[in-house]
């Protein structure tokens, strides 16, 4: 009995170990204009999806998190950071961060962008000092691939997030369970 635990316990290691892998270029936290560039790329990518300008001219305040980092086996670790931008001007920056464990395999890079659509919903998210999706708000979750298009109308909950630019495979799309923590870039 022993011997049959010893493979898994080793292929849980090793996944650990890759996940972490994934995320260690993103140990050494991007500087606030790195983070300003990725995320003027990651809105130019998603306003090239029909509907996705416009939608974004209707949100209170949106936050773009380009290139977040994905991977697991069996247990699994997600990292990103982006910028909270109400106007068009960042307002502050913040990572998400989440941890996993369940029938999961695989690695993935993707853009999230997280649309306030309420003045409330958007200061609930600013005040709280580690927010937590499906816990402090609930995000209604939109899959953008290729030839998609985003229809404004039928949009109206509070929060709204779309993931794109998908690249890699990895089965889980959810966000539940990941904390957004605000980032001090005044240095």
């Amino acid at each position: 009995m022993k011997q049959a635990k010893q493979p898994f316990i080793a292929a849980c290691v090793v996944a650990l170990v890759a996940a972490l892998a994934l995320t260690a270029g993103q140990a050494f936290a991007a500087t606030a204009q790195e983070i300003d560039t990725s995320v003027d790329v990651s809105l130019q990518r998603f306003h090239k999806i029909e509907g996705g300008k416009e939608f974004t001219k209707t949100a209170k305040g949106l936050l773009v998190l380009p290139n977040v980092v994905k991977g697991g086996f069996v247990f699994g670790a997600e990292y990103g950071e982006g910028a909270l931008r109400i106007g068009g001007k960042t307002v502050d920056y913040y990572n998400i961060a989440a941890g996993s464990w369940g029938l999961q395999i695989g690695a993935q890079k993707k853009d999230i962008i997280i649309a306030f659509m309420t003045d409330q919903a958007l200061k609930s998210f600013r005040e709280s000092s580690g927010w937590e999706a499906g816990v402090d708000g609930n995000i209604a979750l939109v899959t953008v691939g290729a030839g998609a298009k985003i229809d404004t109308t039928t949009i109206k909950d509070p929060i709204v997030s779309f993931v794109f630019d998908v690249k890699g495979l990895m089965a889980d799309v959810s966000l539940k369970g990941a904390k957004f923590t605000k980032l001090d870039k005044s240095k």
